[in-house]
């Protein structure tokens, strides 16, 4: 039992006292401090990201990110039923294909590793699925669209356009609940949502890449997703990374066509556009915790500098205090508990 303080005590709290009145630290002691915490994650807030691989028979470990793996088909339920274990109810998928050609045309075969990936967990599992649309892992040239016939090396928007209707309507087919078109081509978001309505699909959402910058943060994701330009960059069609109002220019696009959910990609360096975004657009906002970003903590966590999964919950926390109700984040299974 706690004594009573004595008349010294309370004596030294007069008019005159220099003590603080105001005392915010009651609230960080154990017990109240959890009840009033203002941020926390929980396992609904996360989406964990799946590289599914048709070139290989068994998992295959990603240098480049430390405790991530390709999945091959024959054992992606069992790596499904993994991610459902730790409370995670939610997967986006990736494929690498079997073969790439200068279209990209795996990327909507009926027997694509996607749409057999759908299929499968469909059957499987209770999660909800939701599809990366995009070239990049599907061309021979690693850019996320068809090249400009001219010859140049810049994506023709247009006509990639009719390629992610194609890809869409494929993955509604196969199972998908939501689809995720991630090319930052404009006008995707019309094509896609006239698509899936046309063809019988106007319940399955679409989560717009729809503030995506040209970041340094992809690298280890492209080695995961064997989805690097053989040439050049995506400079012309990802965003200037010095760029803020036009987020909102592009987020506003997209909502306006048809976004049941706006990303912004990266995450952490772009808090401050999370905090836009979220503030101009009553849709849910979704957050994607990059690869550099999951691999930057990892290096210094199996080198001892950083408590990895201190840094971890605190990273993706500040996504969701910035005003993120989805985060995509290869932490995801890790973070399911909770605080």
């Amino acid at each position: 039992m706690r004594e009573p303080r004595n008349d010294a005590v309370l004596a030294g709290h007069g008019e005159d006292s220099t003590m603080p009145e105001d005392r915010p630290r009651r609230l960080r002691r154990e017990g109240i401090r959890q009840m009033v915490s203002e941020t926390t994650i929980d396992a609904n807030d996360l989406i964990a990201p799946l590289f599914v691989d048709a070139t290989t028979t068994e998992r295959t470990p990603i240098d480049a990110m430390p405790g991530r793996e390709r999945v091959p088909i024959d054992e992606l339920v069992e790596r499904a039923r993994e991610v459902t274990a730790s409370g995670v109810s939610a997967v986006v998928l990736f494929g690498i294909p079997r073969s790439k050609d200068e279209r990209g045309s795996r990327a909507w075969a009926v027997d694509g590793i996607i749409q057999e990936a759908l299929g499968r967990l469909r059957a499987e599992t209770d999660l909800f699925l939701i599809t990366d649309v995009c070239l990049c892992e599907y061309t021979d040239h690693g850019h996320c669209g068809v090249l400009d016939e001219d010859g140049d090396t810049t994506v023709d928007n247009d006509a990639t356009l009719e390629l992610l209707e194609k890809i869409a309507v494929s993955h509604a087919q196969a199972g998908a609940d939501m689809i995720a078109p991630s090319g930052m081509m404009d006008g995707m978001i019309g094509t896609i949502r006239s698509a899936l309505d046309e063809n019988g699909y106007p319940d399955v959402a679409i989560m717009s890449y729809a503030v995506k910058y040209h970041s340094a943060f992809y690298g280890p994701f492209r080695e995961a997703a064997d989805g690097a330009p053989a040439f050049g960059d995506r400079r012309h069609y990802q965003m200037d990374p010095g760029n803020r109002r036009e987020a909102l220019r592009e987020a506003r696009l997209d909502v306006e066509q048809g976004a049941d959910v706006i990303m912004v990609k990266p995450a952490l360096p772009y808090l401050d556009i999370v905090r836009d975004v979220r503030d101009a657009f009553d849709v849910p906002v979704a957050a994607y915790n990059v690869s550099g970003e999951y691999a930057m903590v990892e290096a210094a966590g199996e080198r001892g500098w950083l408590d990895r999964d201190a840094v971890a919950k605190e990273a993706v926390r500040s996504i969701k205090r910035a005003g993120a109700d989805l985060i995509l984040t290869y932490f995801a299974e890790d973070l399911a508990g909770g605080e």
